[in-house]
Protein backbone atom coordinates (compact mmCIF):
# COMPACT_ATOMS: atom_id res chain seq x y z
CA UNK A 1 0.00 0.00 0.00
CA UNK A 2 1.41 3.17 -1.13
CA UNK A 3 1.97 5.89 1.94
CA UNK A 4 0.26 9.09 1.09
CA UNK A 5 2.24 12.42 1.07
CA UNK A 6 1.75 14.89 3.90
CA UNK A 7 -0.82 17.65 3.30
CA UNK A 8 1.06 20.70 3.14
CA UNK A 9 0.02 23.43 5.33
CA UNK A 10 -1.54 26.37 3.82
CA UNK A 11 0.28 29.28 5.04
CA UNK A 12 -2.12 31.84 6.24
CA UNK A 13 -3.17 35.33 4.94
CA UNK A 14 -2.07 38.41 7.68
CA UNK A 15 -2.29 41.65 7.35
CA UNK A 16 0.14 43.77 7.49
CA UNK A 17 -0.71 45.05 11.50
CA UNK A 18 -0.75 41.30 12.00
CA UNK A 19 2.12 40.69 10.75
CA UNK A 20 4.23 43.12 12.86
CA UNK A 21 2.64 42.47 15.88
CA UNK A 22 3.23 38.75 15.42
CA UNK A 23 6.87 39.59 14.40
CA UNK A 24 7.20 41.49 17.26
CA UNK A 25 6.47 38.72 19.80
CA UNK A 26 8.24 36.63 18.20
CA UNK A 27 10.84 38.90 18.29
CA UNK A 28 10.77 39.03 21.77
CA UNK A 29 11.17 35.33 22.20
CA UNK A 30 14.32 35.64 20.14
CA UNK A 31 16.20 38.56 22.34
CA UNK A 32 15.23 36.58 25.49
CA UNK A 33 16.55 33.60 24.42
CA UNK A 34 19.38 34.35 22.22
CA UNK A 35 20.76 38.11 22.55
CA UNK A 36 19.85 40.68 20.14
CA UNK A 37 21.88 38.82 17.72
CA UNK A 38 19.31 36.51 17.34
CA UNK A 39 16.95 39.14 16.16
CA UNK A 40 17.39 38.40 12.70
CA UNK A 41 14.97 38.62 9.42
CA UNK A 42 15.64 34.74 8.72
CA UNK A 43 14.87 33.90 12.83
CA UNK A 44 11.59 35.78 12.64
CA UNK A 45 10.39 34.44 9.28
CA UNK A 46 11.50 30.88 10.83
CA UNK A 47 9.14 31.38 13.70
CA UNK A 48 6.14 33.08 12.35
CA UNK A 49 6.29 30.80 8.94
CA UNK A 50 6.97 33.53 6.93
CA UNK A 51 10.06 33.93 4.10
CA UNK A 52 12.71 36.02 4.51
CA UNK A 53 11.21 38.57 1.95
CA UNK A 54 8.00 38.80 3.43
CA UNK A 55 9.59 39.79 6.82
CA UNK A 56 11.63 42.35 5.18
CA UNK A 57 8.58 44.21 3.20
CA UNK A 58 6.94 44.70 6.74
CA UNK A 59 10.09 45.70 8.87
CA UNK A 60 12.38 47.33 6.26
CA UNK A 61 16.10 45.79 8.24
CA UNK A 62 16.67 43.74 10.83
CA UNK A 63 17.88 46.94 12.46
CA UNK A 64 14.27 48.06 11.81
CA UNK A 65 12.90 45.27 13.30
CA UNK A 66 15.04 45.58 16.38
CA UNK A 67 14.12 49.51 17.06
CA UNK A 68 10.77 48.74 16.56
CA UNK A 69 11.08 45.72 19.40
CA UNK A 70 12.83 48.62 21.55
CA UNK A 71 10.06 50.86 21.28
CA UNK A 72 7.52 48.09 21.82
CA UNK A 73 9.03 47.43 24.90
CA UNK A 74 9.24 50.99 26.47
CA UNK A 75 5.48 50.81 25.29
CA UNK A 76 5.25 48.31 27.53
CA UNK A 77 6.57 50.09 30.10
CA UNK A 78 4.42 53.08 30.11
CA UNK A 79 1.26 50.47 30.73
CA UNK A 80 2.96 49.08 33.32
CA UNK A 81 4.03 52.57 34.63
CA UNK A 82 0.06 53.79 34.60
CA UNK A 83 -1.03 55.37 37.86
CA UNK A 84 1.97 56.03 38.91
CA UNK A 85 1.94 59.14 40.64
CA UNK A 86 -1.05 58.15 42.88
CA UNK A 87 0.70 55.33 43.66
CA UNK A 88 3.99 57.23 45.45
CA UNK A 89 1.78 59.28 47.47
CA UNK A 90 -0.44 56.30 49.04
CA UNK A 91 2.03 53.32 48.76
CA UNK A 92 5.36 53.49 50.72
CA UNK A 93 6.03 50.32 48.85
CA UNK A 94 5.64 51.79 45.38
CA UNK A 95 8.94 53.16 44.97
CA UNK A 96 10.56 49.70 44.72
CA UNK A 97 7.74 48.43 42.45
CA UNK A 98 8.38 51.04 39.80
CA UNK A 99 12.06 50.50 40.20
CA UNK A 100 11.64 46.79 39.97
CA UNK A 101 9.39 47.48 36.73
CA UNK A 102 11.91 49.37 35.27
CA UNK A 103 14.86 47.52 35.81
CA UNK A 104 13.11 44.05 34.90
CA UNK A 105 12.19 45.79 31.49
CA UNK A 106 16.01 46.57 30.89
CA UNK A 107 17.48 43.13 32.47
CA UNK A 108 15.30 40.29 32.44
CA UNK A 109 13.03 41.94 29.35
CA UNK A 110 16.39 42.54 27.47
CA UNK A 111 16.34 45.80 26.69
CA UNK A 112 19.28 47.10 28.01
CA UNK A 113 21.61 44.80 25.40
CA UNK A 114 19.14 45.32 22.46
CA UNK A 115 19.42 48.87 23.15
CA UNK A 116 23.23 48.46 23.34
CA UNK A 117 23.52 46.52 20.02
CA UNK A 118 20.89 49.50 18.48
CA UNK A 119 23.50 52.66 19.82
CA UNK A 120 26.56 50.78 18.95
CA UNK A 121 25.54 49.27 15.36
CA UNK A 122 26.57 53.20 14.94
CA UNK A 123 22.54 54.12 12.89
CA UNK A 124 20.95 56.73 15.76
CA UNK A 125 18.19 57.09 13.19
CA UNK A 126 16.77 53.61 14.91
CA UNK A 127 16.37 55.19 17.71
CA UNK A 128 13.34 57.06 16.40
CA UNK A 129 10.78 54.53 17.58
CA UNK A 130 12.58 54.45 20.93
CA UNK A 131 12.04 58.59 21.42
CA UNK A 132 8.12 58.16 20.19
CA UNK A 133 8.09 55.53 23.31
CA UNK A 134 9.71 57.55 25.66
CA UNK A 135 7.43 60.72 24.97
CA UNK A 136 4.51 58.95 25.76
CA UNK A 137 6.13 57.29 28.81
CA UNK A 138 6.48 60.43 29.69
CA UNK A 139 3.20 61.87 28.44
CA UNK A 140 1.40 59.34 30.48
CA UNK A 141 2.92 60.06 33.73
CA UNK A 142 2.40 64.09 33.55
CA UNK A 143 -1.07 63.19 32.75
CA UNK A 144 -0.78 62.33 36.35
CA UNK A 145 0.41 65.16 37.87
CA UNK A 146 -1.55 68.32 38.63
CA UNK A 147 1.34 70.87 39.10
CA UNK A 148 3.39 73.14 36.13
CA UNK A 149 6.23 72.10 37.46
CA UNK A 150 5.39 68.08 36.74
CA UNK A 151 6.35 68.01 32.97
CA UNK A 152 10.27 68.80 33.85
CA UNK A 153 10.18 66.75 37.16
CA UNK A 154 9.27 63.78 35.11
CA UNK A 155 10.97 64.21 32.13
CA UNK A 156 14.06 63.89 34.74
CA UNK A 157 12.97 61.27 36.60
CA UNK A 158 12.52 58.70 33.22
CA UNK A 159 16.32 59.97 32.62
CA UNK A 160 17.41 59.14 35.54
CA UNK A 161 15.31 55.55 35.35
CA UNK A 162 16.34 55.02 32.41
CA UNK A 163 20.08 55.24 32.25
CA UNK A 164 20.33 53.90 35.37
CA UNK A 165 18.57 50.91 34.62
CA UNK A 166 20.40 50.65 30.81
CA UNK A 167 23.69 50.88 32.78
CA UNK A 168 22.63 47.94 35.44
CA UNK A 169 21.20 45.98 32.88
CA UNK A 170 24.62 46.15 30.72
CA UNK A 171 27.60 46.63 33.06
CA UNK A 172 26.09 46.40 36.72
CA UNK A 173 27.03 42.77 37.71
CA UNK A 174 30.82 43.50 37.04
CA UNK A 175 30.71 46.93 38.95
CA UNK A 176 28.38 45.36 41.81
CA UNK A 177 30.86 42.85 42.00
CA UNK A 178 33.82 44.98 42.49
CA UNK A 179 32.22 47.18 45.00
CA UNK A 180 30.89 44.70 46.71
CA UNK A 181 27.21 45.09 46.49
CA UNK A 182 24.08 43.38 46.39
CA UNK A 183 22.36 42.38 43.02
CA UNK A 184 20.01 44.92 43.71
CA UNK A 185 21.91 48.14 45.30
CA UNK A 186 20.99 49.91 42.31
CA UNK A 187 17.05 49.45 42.51
CA UNK A 188 17.35 50.30 46.19
CA UNK A 189 18.90 53.49 45.29
CA UNK A 190 16.33 54.82 42.95
CA UNK A 191 13.70 53.45 45.02
CA UNK A 192 14.76 55.55 47.79
CA UNK A 193 15.25 59.06 45.30
CA UNK A 194 12.44 58.61 43.07
CA UNK A 195 10.13 59.85 45.16
CA UNK A 196 11.55 63.42 45.42
CA UNK A 197 11.56 63.90 41.03
CA UNK A 198 7.97 62.85 41.10
CA UNK A 199 6.21 64.46 44.28
CA UNK A 200 5.81 68.32 43.84
CA UNK A 201 8.58 70.42 45.91
CA UNK A 202 10.68 67.04 46.31
CA UNK A 203 13.76 67.67 44.56
CA UNK A 204 15.78 71.10 44.81
CA UNK A 205 16.61 72.83 41.88
CA UNK A 206 19.45 72.77 39.82
CA UNK A 207 22.25 75.39 40.68
CA UNK A 208 22.96 77.81 38.16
Amino acid sequence: MDKQAPARVKRRKRLGAEVREEGLAAARGLLLKGGPSAVTLANIGDEIGMSHANVLHHFGSAASLQSALMGSMINDLTVALDHVVEMLKTDAAAPRAIADRVFDAFDKGGAGPLAAWIILSGDVGHLEPVREAVRALVEAIVGQARDDAAPERVRLAVLMMAVTAFGDAVIGPHVRDMLDQKDDAMRDLIARILPLFLIPSGIPPAMP
